[in-house]
């Protein structure tokens, strides 16, 4: 989804835009998606879904144009890290509102573990890169995958009609995937306080793909 968002951005590069006016529009897409998500019948959790894909799509274009303009700062990938938070939170609670007629108060309840275990596990990444340590590298994660491609699956579930299901394995899959990123972030941590490493540069806006984006 990187090297899309790349070409994308392309035309972009030599105009006055910046990184922050793309995760700008990455945010109010991102909440109207949550909203779309929270109507609870087809027609707008299709129009979610598609929101939210270009949300996403928006997330990987404001650091490729970072990286490719050399309009990175430390502020804006903070920014970034703060709207995807913020996002990601909103579209499972969205989501799960949406079910409340299908699944009654446990479609909202699953939707609010769900979203505090992605906030939570947010916060962990927060850290981590304030320590210096990419979380795919922390996680030990293959050098070209990335944890946020695989949020596209909502889209594909809002279009398929397959929203529950997903509700139902991200209220189990996302605590327990929290549990793994404070455990190792604890061994980072411990790491890095006998070898501390400053974050000098932003691994959304400023590195390349694979060994820095989110």
């Amino acid at each position: 989804m990187h090297a899309v968002a790349r070409w994308c951005i392309l035309p972009l590069v030599k105009t006055s835009i910046m990184p922050n006016h793309i995760t700008h529009l990455r945010l109010l897409t991102g909440i109207g998606a949550a909203v779309a998500f929270g109507v609870g019948n087809y027609f707008w959790s299709a129009w979610g879904g598609a929101i939210f894909f270009i949300s996403a799509m928006l997330d990987r274009a404001d650091g490729e144009l970072a990286r490719v303009a050399d309009r990175a700062t430390p502020g804006g990938h903070w920014y970034d890290l703060a709207c995807d938070m913020i996002v990601n939170v909103l579209v499972f609670l969205g989501i799960g509102v949406g079910l409340r007629e299908q699944m009654g108060w446990w479609g909202p309840v699953m939707g609010g573990v769900a979203g505090l275990s992605v906030g939570v596990t947010f916060l962990i990444v927060f850290r981590l890169h304030a320590l210096g340590t990419h979380p795919s590298t922390a996680f030990k994660l293959p050098i070209y995958f990335d944890l946020d491609d695989s949020l596209f699956l909502v889209s594909f579930c809002a279009w398929l009609k397959v929203l529950l299901p997903l509700l139902v394995a991200s209220a189990i899959a996302a605590p327990l995937f929290l549990i793994i990123v404070l455990w190792r972030s604890r061994q980072v941590a411990s790491q890095a306080g006998s070898n501390p490493v400053p974050c000098t540069t932003s691994p959304r806006r400023g590195q390349t793909p694979g060994s820095n984006a989110v």
